[in-house]
């Protein structure tokens, strides 16, 4: 398919429920006192505002109207209604990994942050990072803030209730450790349920993203432009092995998203955890929170992968571009991503910022070396080409087929598949 006809039409699709929801917010401009006022969109647990009173109070000129969406699929359309409509973004905007693709498609609604010294500090990020806030012409659109390398999060409580190994490194081993397999995942998990009487996890969306991101090519070959979905026995056998799962009694039958209740009363045991994920899980419960039973281990099954990891633009609509470029850049420099790591868990993509980071602890997940297990965590990560349906994909193709698997409205992976190739077909055919 046209890679420029689905932007088009995913753009017009999101237009009118973002326009309706968020509103015009373009740049701000400035104000009867001289000081100029940049507005910032972000989403979810980026943990950016940690630095924002920092910025402010080092340049007393600037205040940052600040905007936080609910989560990247907000965020998505959001940006996508605003390119297509023309009311304008914001001066410095949050995008996602998942969507860079398509933004990169329209990135001249962004500036070239080459123009603002971007190049001058390139060397401090991860290579593969600086290069996926890079367009086909060689325009640097985003500056990288996180990556997201993952672990397992599991309540430790939970396990050791269940005759289970409690302990991170032994539950890690557990799992199989560097060889870890999601058939090892299955059988730990089938271990649990049959002990607990409970669910092992809320979901199995997160386990399929995560096996995506494992491979190679996912949704998309590497050129970015050719679908790698038919016909891909891998994707396919995958979706099998999920399914035996959850007949099995494995998953919890619950959302992707909005489970904290569920988490609080031990409804499940394990959280596919990103480094930004770590946020999510804490939020569940009442700041200050020590004892919620919830650690981390440095394993995950199939080995290294990335979920996510987001970027900062400067819109070509901003007022301010110089100011807003300025913020960008600053926001994303090592010492700021460190700060944003310690206050949500958004692991940085800049050595330094790693580096910074590496003896972090996590007193709500049983003290955990957060910093050292990222770290290596993020060892072996595929820089996986993005697509510019790829978070459509996985939020409109397989998100609803995995919410019937979870209701037990399909139990059989063939019919899985073919449920999930018909809505890939409304969705791009």
């Amino acid at each position: 398919m046209s890679s420029r006809r689905a932007i088009t039409a995913s753009i017009a699709g999101a237009a009118v429920f973002a326009i309706v929801a968020t509103g015009c917010s373009a740049s701000a401009g400035g104000s009867d006192d001289g000081k100029i006022t940049l507005s910032v969109t972000t989403f979810g647990t980026m943990g950016v505002d940690a630095n924002y009173t920092k910025y402010m109070e080092e340049n007393p000129n600037i205040v940052i109207e600040a905007t936080n969406l609910e989560g990247g699929g907000a965020a998505r359309d959001d940006a996508y209604a605003k390119i297509a409509a023309g009311t304008g973004l914001s001066d410095v905007v949050a995008i996602e990994e998942g969507w860079l693709g398509t933004i990169q498609e329209v990135s001249g609604s962004f500036v070239d942050l080459r123009d603002y010294g971007i190049e001058d500090v390139a060397d401090e990020w991860l290579d593969w990072k600086y290069k996926q806030g890079t367009d086909a012409d060689g325009r640097v659109i985003g500056a990288g803030l996180d990556i997201g390398p993952q672990g397992l999060c599991y309540r430790g409580d939970l396990f050791e209730a269940a005759g289970l190994p409690s302990e991170r490194t032994e539950v890690a081993e557990y799992f199989g450790g560097d060889d870890a397999t999601w058939e090892r995942f299955y059988e730990v998990g089938a271990e649990y349920v049959a002990a607990s009487d409970k669910a092992f996890y809320h979901s199995p969306r997160f386990f399929w993203n995560s096996f995506v991101n494992q491979q190679e090519e996912g949704y998309y070959k590497s050129d970015g432009e050719t679908l790698n979905i038919e016909g891909n026995d891998v994707l396919k056998d995958q979706l099998a092995l999920v399914v035996e799962a959850e007949n099995a009694g494995l998953g919890a039958g619950l959302p992707g998203w909005d489970v904290g209740p569920q988490a609080k009363a031990g409804d499940y045991a394990t959280y596919m955890c990103p480094s930004w994920m770590l946020g999510i899980v804490q939020g569940y419960y009442d700041e200050g929170t020590t004892d919620s039973g919830w650690d981390f281990a440095d394993v995950l099954p199939g080995g290294a992968a990335n979920w996510g990891g987001a970027f900062l633009g400067v819109s070509e609509s901003s007022e301010h571009k110089e100011e807003a470029a300025a913020l960008a850049l600053w926001l994303a420099a090592p010492a700021q991503q460190a700060a944003s790591f310690e206050l949500a868990g958004p692991f940085p993509s800049t050595i330094e910022g790693q580096a910074l980071v590496a003896d972090s602890t996590n007193e709500f997940f049983n003290n955990a070396p957060v910093g050292e297990i990222f770290r290596a965590r993020s060892e072996g990560v595929i820089a996986q080409v993005k697509g510019p349906e790829d978070s459509n994909i996985q939020d409109n193709v397989f998100g609803p087929v995995f919410d019937r698997i979870g209701q037990g409205e399909i139990t059989d992976g063939d019919v899985a598949w073919d449920e999930a190739m018909v809505l890939l077909d409304q969705l791009v055919g």
